[in-house]
């Protein structure tokens, strides 16, 4: 079912549901905009949104311009929203509401907390720790900085060479926070204990990706399975226990390069996936078996965010129904939908 849609003023690239009980009807998403020139520039903006999908409702709360930013991330401790642009920066904003109880979502507003330049490459993707006292940010120039968060400032822990080329995805492992899964475009898929400095490398896995790899995610309800996207279009499965190979050599191919990958935030085997130019497909897993459950395709240009809104959203005491936010980059869209089918079945 179609909520809304939206064109925002930049090209769109990532969406992000607040997953904090007060705002689960605050939506940002995040655009990149490359102004050619000499030297280019490169801005961008966070817009936030308030969805209610019984009511079909998809508003712009605030917008706020920035440079051109490539990811965001909610803190899982706190409405704390953090951001990774191309001019080397994480910044963190807060959300706040205007009213005591937090029901009335058209008083949010993102304030910054504090900024830091952290490399002069462009910060390409970033992921909070589980206990939010730190971020990992994968680099332009193949690099990898921890960036610590406490009272309210930024501290660039370690930093280094992790990659040969652009590191798309650096992500925590939820489980063991000591851990950092990171991904680039040399193909490679690493793992790093960081209670050495700089980080040992545990694993290297070079054989299995074709292509770039783009995103990462741990599962939240199994430690051992954690699942990987890349640009050679497959959604690779893998059991971290043994990981010379994913559990399923070839997984399942959707016909696109998986951007983004994001866990149902409660149902287990349960992804969203970002296809790029094959659209969203929402796809259940179960050990070494994966399938399409249902595919959106109404997006015509390159698909980059997605997100689950977390469970049923009460507002003003009554329950509404849970969406979906997806982004493309070049048509500038968002769109918020609920799936056609029952897909917890």
């Amino acid at each position: 079912m179609d909520v809304g849609h939206y064109i925002l003023d930049g090209n769109a690239d990532a969406v992000e549901f607040c997953p904090h009980d007060s705002f689960h009807n605050v939506l940002a998403a995040s655009t990149y905009v490359l102004q050619e020139g000499d030297p280019p520039s490169r801005s961008g903006c966070i817009s936030l949104f308030d969805v209610d999908a019984d009511a079909g409702r998809l508003e712009l709360i605030q917008k706020m311009e920035t440079a051109g930013i490539f990811d965001i991330k909610w803190s899982p401790g706190s409405p704390l929203l953090a951001q990774a642009d191309a001019d080397g920066y994480v910044r963190i904003h807060n959300l706040q509401a205007s009213d005591s109880d937090g029901t009335e979502t058209h008083g949010n507003c993102l304030t910054e907390v504090c900024g830091e330049h952290i490399s002069s490459s462009m910060c390409l993707c970033i992921d909070w720790n589980p206990s939010s006292t730190s971020m990992t940010v994968g680099l332009s120039d193949g690099s990898v900085s921890i960036v610590s968060f406490q009272e309210s400032q930024l501290t660039t822990l370690q930093e280094w060479k992790a990659h040969e080329f652009e590191v798309w995805a650096a992500s925590f492992d939820i489980q063991q926070p000591m851990l950092v899964y990171t991904g680039s475009d040399d193909c490679k898929f690493s793992c790093w204990d960081l209670r050495e400095d700089p980080s040992r490398l545990v694993f290297k896995n070079t054989k299995t990706h074709k292509m770039g790899i783009c995103c990462i995610a741990k599962s939240p309800s199994d430690p051992n399975t954690l699942l990987t996207g890349c640009y050679d279009e497959h959604l690779r499965i893998w059991d971290v226990r043994s990981i010379s190979k994913p559990v399923d050599e070839y997984s399942i191919c959707l016909g696109g390069g998986v951007w983004r990958i994001k866990h149902h935030p409660s149902v287990a085997g349960l992804v969203l996936t970002a296809c790029m130019h094959n659209g969203f497909a929402i796809v259940n897993f179960d050990g070494n078996q994966a399938r399409v459950l249902e595919r959106n395709e109404t997006h015509g240009s390159l698909a980059y965010g997605a997100d689950w809104q977390r469970g049923d959203v009460f507002v003003g005491g009554r329950r509404k129904s849970a969406a979906i936010a997806t982004c493309s980059f070049y048509d500038r869209l968002l769109h918020v939908w609920t799936p056609k089918g029952d897909i917890f079945v």
